[in-house]
Parts: C-alpha cells; sequence; structure tokens
C-alpha cells in the first residue's frame, strides 16, 4: 500500500509540473486552456474555475492540457440549425442553446441559423419567429449550451493555432522545462534540508578479509593518493580502483595527522563481461549545510544526470541496450518499491531522475511528442507556412498508435520480468 502510494504521488507530481509548464505558457500566450487534467480515462473529480476544468482522471499514466483550437474543438453553428439566445440589455448574444427541448426554455428568443461565426466576427444571423432576418453580435465570452452541457467559445485570438510559432512552441517546451526545474528543486531541497555531499574520501567502514582491511585501512582514515595520484574526491578514488583489477596498489592515507602507505592487491570483478577492481571499503560522504553551495549541487546533479540519461539514450540507440532493457509504469512501480526501502531521500532522488527522464522522452523528436511537435514548428518557421493541419494530425495518429504499441510490449516485459 505504501508503494502504492508513493508510486501515485510521485507520478502525480511529475505529471503535474509538466502539464503546469504547459498551462503557465498557455496562459502567458492568452491561449485559452479549458482543461488541465491529472490522470487519464474517466473523470472522477473536476471543478471549474474561471475558464478551466481542473480534472482528476481515473489512470495516474499521464494527463494533458487541453487548448482551444486544437483537436476539432471549435463549434459550428450550420445554417438550418434552430438555436436559442440569451441577450444582455445590448442585445449582445451571451449564451447559445441548441439540441436541447425548447419547451423547458420559454423565455428564449429562437433563431433559425442562416449565417454565423464564433470565432472572428463573432455574429449570429437568421430567421425569429416571424421570419425576420436578425443579425446578432456575440460575447466574446458567450456560452455554448448543447444538451446541458456548456462551453466557453474561443475567439479566434484565444486558440491555440492563431499564436506565433515561438508562442506555440515554448507553449510545448514549457512541459519538459518544469521537469527539468522540477528535479534541480528536488535537488536543491535535498541540498538544503540534507545537507550538500563533499566527496570527501574518507573511509567509513572497512569490509573484514577485503584487500582494504588486510592492508590495516581503518574507518576514519583519509585517502590522500593511489600510486603516486593525488586524491581529492570519492569518485576519484573509485575510478583509480575501478580501473586495476588484480593489480598491486600503494595506498596513502592520512591517520591522525600522519600519513600512512598501505599495500594491497585490487580485487577482480567480473559483471556483464566486463572486469573492475574492488578493495573492501564502503562510503558515505560528509555532507555541509550552506545556501549557496545547495543551488550549486542543484544545477550539478540535474547536469550530471541529464548527461547520464543522454549516455543511456545513445546506448539504446547504438544497440548496446535492446528493448528488453526499458521498463513501463509496471517496471517504474517495482522499482520506486525497491528505492523506497532505502528511504525519504532516496526516493526523492529517484523523483528527481525519473522528472528528467520524463522531460527528456518528451523532447525526442517523435511523432505525438512534445519533441514530434517542435519539429513540425521547426519546419514551420522555416517554410515561413504552417504544414497542412491533416497530415500533421494524421502523423502524430500514428505515432500515438506506435508508442501505444511499444507501450504495450514494454509492460508485457515487465510484467514476465517480475511476475514470472
Amino acid at each position: 500500500m505504501q508503494t502504492a502510494i508513493a508510486f501515485i504521488l510521485i507520478f502525480g507530481m511529475l505529471v503535474f509540473f509538466h502539464e503546469l509548464g504547459h498551462f503557465l505558457f498557455a496562459k502567458r500566450a492568452g491561449i485559452m486552456v479549458r482543461e488541465f487534467a491529472i490522470g487519464m480515462g474517466p473523470k472522477i473529480y473536476g471543478k471549474t474555475h474561471g475558464e478551466t476544468i481542473y480534472t482528476i482522471r481515473l489512470l495516474p499514466i499521464g494527463g494533458y492540457v487541453r487548448m482551444a483550437g486544437e483537436d476539432m474543438d471549435g463549434t459550428e453553428l450550420q445554417p438550418g440549425y434552430r438555436v436559442g439566445l440569451i441577450v444582455d440589455e445590448d442585445n449582445v448574444v451571451k449564451k447559445i442553446i441548441f439540441n436541447q427541448n425548447n419547451k423547458q426554455l420559454p423565455d428564449l428568443l429562437f433563431l433559425e441559423i442562416e449565417h454565423a461565426d464564433l470565432e472572428k466576427e463573432l455574429f449570429v444571423e437568421g430567421y425569429d419567429e416571424e421570419e425576420k432576418l436578425i443579425r446578432y453580435n456575440v460575447a466574446r465570452d458567450c456560452i455554448l449550451v448543447e444538451n446541458g452541457r456548456e462551453t466557453l467559445i474561443a475567439p479566434y485570438d484565444r486558440q491555440f493555432n492563431a499564436k506565433t510559432v515561438g508562442q506555440r512552441a515554448m507553449t510545448i517546451f514549457a512541459g519538459p522545462l518544469f521537469n527539468f526545474i522540477l528535479a534541480f528543486v528536488i535537488y536543491l531541497l535535498i541540498g538544503l534540508f540534507h545537507g550538500v555531499p563533499t566527496y570527501e574520501p574518507i573511509i567509513t567502514e572497512v569490509v573484514e578479509n577485503d584487500p582494504a582491511a588486510q592492508a590495516g585501512m581503518l574507518a576514519g582514515d583519509r585517502v590522500v593518493g593511489i600510486d603516486g595520484q593525488v586524491v581529492e574526491k570519492w569518485q576519484d578514488l573509485a575510478a583509480i580502483v575501478q580501473d586495476h583489477p588484480g593489480e598491486d596498489i600503494t595506498v596513502t592515507v592520512e591517520r591522525n595527522g600522519q600519513q600512512v602507505n598501505l599495500n594491497m592487491t585490487v580485487k577482480e570483478i567480473k559483471q556483464d563481461g566486463e572486469k573492475y577492481g574492488q578493495i573492501g571499503v564502503k562510503y558515505e560522504s560528509p555532507r555541509e549545510f550552506n545556501p549557496l553551495k545547495a543551488v550549486v549541487y542543484g544545477a550539478q546533479e540535474t547536469y550530471s544526470m541529464t548527461v547520464r540519461i543522454f549516455e543511456l539514450l545513445g546506448m539504446l540507440i547504438t544497440g548496446k541496450f535492446t528493448i528488453d532493457a526499458l521498463s513501463g509504469p509496471v517496471g517504474i512501480y517495482k522499482a520506486t518499491e525497491q528505492v523506497a526501502q532505502y528511504g525519504f531521500i532516496n526516493l526523492m532522488n529517484w523523483a528527481a531522475m525519473l522528472s528528467i527522464n520524463l522531460g527528456i522522452m518528451n523532447l525526442l523528436p517523435l511523432p505525438a511528442l512534445d519533441g514530434g511537435r517542435l519539429l513540425f514548428f521547426g519546419f514551420e518557421a522555416v517554410r515561413g507556412k504552417p504544414i497542412d493541419r491533416q497530415k500533421e494530425g494524421l502523423v502524430h495518429f500514428v505515432g500515438i498508435v506506435l508508442l501505444m504499441i511499444l507501450m504495450v510490449v514494454v509492460t508485457w516485459n515487465d510484467i514476465q520480468r517480475f511476475f514470472f
């Protein structure tokens, strides 16, 4: 149960910040946001505030920001439609009602539509009960009511496609950007409240009967050099040892203000066909509490993890990893279960890594992902005009289908790996 709660909270946080990026920059560009959704599938909660409905949906596998002008968003009033109008004192239409029992609304002004434009010119024109042709201006905040469901109209200048390439691109890019910002904030908070690791090469524990113990190394020793190479950080120590499996080395440590040379033979470890060295020490970095260093730590950790994920992605592209190495929601859930056993800080580090991973994956130039949409914006900027919307929509639809197939394959691999 705790794992399920941790998974839902972490995944919900990642999706929330991703969609928050889209939402804030859409608002900044003047785009009407119809829905801000966390989760997919059936709605289990919804609250309308202003022109946006905020929803939580059943399946915790994503989220979306639905903007005006996307995915056949507009409602078109065709000639011959019979509608009811509610107008203000200036005869400006505030509400248009259609596909509803007119007998329940006796006070409406009825109109048989002849012409209508609810995007640019904002008017409706048609025949009233006396067969007289009348034209009404439509308010920018006019509400359409269809079968009891209310929808705010979206004037063209409030629609996504009406904005400049730069505004649209920034709105889409902001989702992945906020995932990187979230990761930075998590690392920053870890640095502020848990301390910034100094990575000083001070031995925390020596494993009995391993090379370090046999050579006389003690907990608290500070390694200052190996075979004449200066060791300043723990990473220096680990790298040198790993690169010398089976070899004799001299480790210089500082103990009680004096330097002591320890001779040992590095243990050879084989894993996945590779050899690396080990001397049998355990390490936990000392930490310091410094707000400025916490900011630097947050930036460094975000950058380092970003580089690491790109390296892993490169291995996948070059075939060093296969699709079997990928994990979907099931694999992430199981990994979260394992990480949660090691405490809250490790769980937060895991959340930061997942946030960066989500940001990078969404920036890949693949159809249906944010990166794919940015690619089309790039083509539009070069050509000076947008690519045909239907063709672009078809490409994204094919991309969604392929991504769903990949998700099914990855999820099946996860199920086989963990449950069979």
